[in-house]
């Protein structure tokens, strides 16, 4: 591609477009059935850090008569040379139009990179709306958190893939190698045929009514044979990880190797959408963790681990497998880190395990300022819990704390808000304690944004002047004690909002935007709420009706239709616990909670019949 290496000197990070990179997969064109582009909605340092990517690059190019490439959204300055040279959206390995590959999955996991799934469509001069695509054009799927309430994006994604997608990929691509060589190669058949694999869902099959108030009356099928709700895909064990990724030649987000030890939570945060659609645990067995490891740092030559979980500190050997490993690798300066550690003394003795040398940072999540606001959102973590680990963070050599806080929860009144500005009060004393001056304590805070399927579904989003408010009080009560505060623009959260619980109507919104010059609006130097104000007032759209109105415990959700495996009973109980100010235990330590999979899975089958019992 000559006019590529002509431009490339001309844009930052050129690395990001030239592929070639240490363990990246490139197999031969014309010996392959079926060819499938790996796109993330963002740039190439943030999708090279997604694991979901990572594990389905290493699944799918194991078969002989498969591949996948990756291609990323290219930055603005890169887009501008490329469309001014007419130069196609490309994948990275074969640098080949996206227009050749059979199928382009698109990775969901934040609402503000919807645009951007446009941008790289068009890029690549492939339509935008699935309706006038044929069959000509490659098959447009899309899987991540997102796409557990699909419909903002339906009119542009052929179908989604709900839930864990190792097995479900693998009978998606058999289906679609049939097609292609023994099907009518119409494009509605395909779709059909592939809406019956458990797991996916096309919304082209499904019609959605509404009343005259804008709210849903009922969605339904409108192929024979379809069900009414789509089920999340859920894998019973963990597949086997990942030990030979691509390696890039520039820094990413997340530069390190990295090996998922456990996968799901059961902490139950009521604000969390991933403790909801990641569930049940399941555990990668420690044995298989330092197999794992061994081979992974042989292949990538990294010097800094990562293990990998929601919840760290719950894998339930985590101090052996730390032990170990930090044993193992500590001729080899290899560095361990553990995202996601809980506000106890347990992640401390964890973080003076694997930490040799000077210590730098830590953070933890309060989420919330008060004891009764961490009830309501169910973080059992207390003030003494928290002025506890700061006071031994900080005698042990740590020499900065920063704090994670959310505004606008549930409930929440400016009492909340000084309760935040209270506990970083008294953290400033606690970290003293351990070496005065050298410690510093920051504070970062996003709004809450309700999402679907968790016990939040239901509560209105603050308005961005309530937001405001809370920023303004929490900045001036930081200022006085001489602390630095960090925030998002309360729009950007708004937006988000309005994405997270959308309907499908939304769709033509998110299309204006684009026409707008909507892109990349999760950076903040390229959002701008402008247009999307715009893009809500031509489409007759009300932004507050989708983020800022309290909804019925009754209404139907644009995503009833799609069951993730936890039942609306389970989040409804749950919603009214938020209402009372009670917690709910965590069920990996007691009671089953019910929550619905233990209608199915193993695990949670076993734990329910012991709760019964016992009962």
């Amino acid at each position: 591609m000559t006019n590529l290496d002509q431009i490339l000197p001309r844009v930052t990070r050129p690395a990001r477009y030239t592929g070639g990179e240490w363990n990246s997969i490139t197999k031969d064109w014309d010996a392959i059935d079926v060819k499938i582009a790996l796109a993330y909605p963002d740039i190439y340092e943030i999708g090279m850090s997604n694991l979901g990517l990572v594990i389905l690059y290493d699944l799918v190019n194991r078969e002989p008569k498969a591949l996948v490439e990756r291609v990323y959204a290219p930055w603005v300055d890169m887009e501008a040379e490329m469309r001014k040279a007419t130069i196609p959206l490309f994948s990275l390995e074969s640098r080949r139009p996206l227009k050749d590959f059979d199928i382009i999955g698109f990775s969901l996991g934040y609402e503000l990179t919807y645009t951007n799934v446009l941008n790289m469509l068009d890029l690549a001069g492939i339509p935008v709306l699935a309706a006038q695509r044929d069959e000509s054009y490659p098959l447009i799927i899309a899987g991540g958190s997102c796409s557990l309430n699909a419909e903002p994006m339906a009119e542009f994604i052929d179908l989604f893939v709900l839930g864990e997608g190792e097995e479900v990929i693998l009978e998606l691509l058999g289906t679609f190698r049939r097609w292609k060589f023994e099907g009518s190669h119409a494009k509605q058949e395909l779709l059909r045929e592939l809406a019956h694999i458990p797991g996916i869902y096309v919304p082209s099959l499904y019609q959605v009514d509404y009343h005259n108030d804008g709210t849903i009356a009922k969605i339904m099928p409108t192929s024979q044979g379809l069900g009414s709700s789509v089920k999340r895909r859920i894998l019973i064990k963990l597949p086997p990880a990942v030990t030979k990724p691509v390696v890039p030649y520039m820094a990413t987000i997340h530069d390190r190797a990295a090996i998922e030890i456990q996968r799901g939570c059961t902490r139950g945060c009521r604000f969390c959408q991933a403790g909801i659609i990641y569930r049940p645990i399941r555990e990668r067995p420690k044995e298989e963790v330092l197999a794992a490891v061994d081979e992974l740092l042989r292949n990538c030559g990294y010097n800094e681990l990562s293990l990998l979980s929601l919840s760290t500190s719950d894998y339930s050997e985590i101090e052996s497998l730390v032990g170990v490993l930090s044993a193992r690798y500590r001729e080899h300066n290899i560095k361990i880190s553990l995202p996601s550690l809980r506000i106890d003394g347990l992640s401390l003795r964890l973080m003076d395990t694997i930490t040799s040398g000077k210590k730098t940072g830590l953070t933890f999540a309060p989420e919330a300022g008060s004891e009764r606001l961490r009830r309501v959102i169910n973080k059992s973590v207390s003030q003494d819990d928290l002025l506890q680990t700061l006071e031994t963070a900080a005698e042990r050599g740590w020499n900065s704390v920063k704090l994670y806080f959310m505004l606008g929860l549930p409930t929440e009144t400016l009492d909340d808000i000084e309760s935040i500005v209270h506990m970083v009060r008294q953290g400033v004393p606690a970290l003293r304690k351990g070496g005065g001056k050298a410690l510093h304590l920051k504070v970062s805070t996003s709004a809450f944004v309700p999402k679907a399927h968790t016990p939040f579904q239901w509560v209105a989003q603050h308005t961005e002047e309530e937001l405001n408010a809370r920023i303004e009080a929490l900045r001036l009560g930081m200022k006085k004690s001489g602390l630095r505060l960090s925030w998002q623009d309360p729009k950007m959260s708004l937006l988000e909002g309005v994405l997270a619980r959308g309907d499908r109507r939304l769709s033509q919104a998110i299309y204006r935007a684009w026409q707008l010059g909507a892109t990349f609006d999760a950076w903040s130097e390229h959002f701008n709420y402008e247009k999307w104000g715009r893009a809500f007032d031509e489409c007759g759209l009300d932004p507050a009706f989708y983020a800022n109105r309290q909804r019925p415990l009754d209404e139907i959700f644009p995503w009833a239709h799609i069951d993730v495996g936890i039942s609306t009973t389970f989040l409804k109980r749950e919603y009214q616990h938020n209402l009372q100010g009670t917690e709910t235990p965590d069920c990996r330590f007691g009671r089953c909670t019910t929550c619905g999979l233990e209608r199915w899975h193993p695990a949670c089958q076993k734990s329910y019949q012991n709760s019964s019992s016992s009962s």
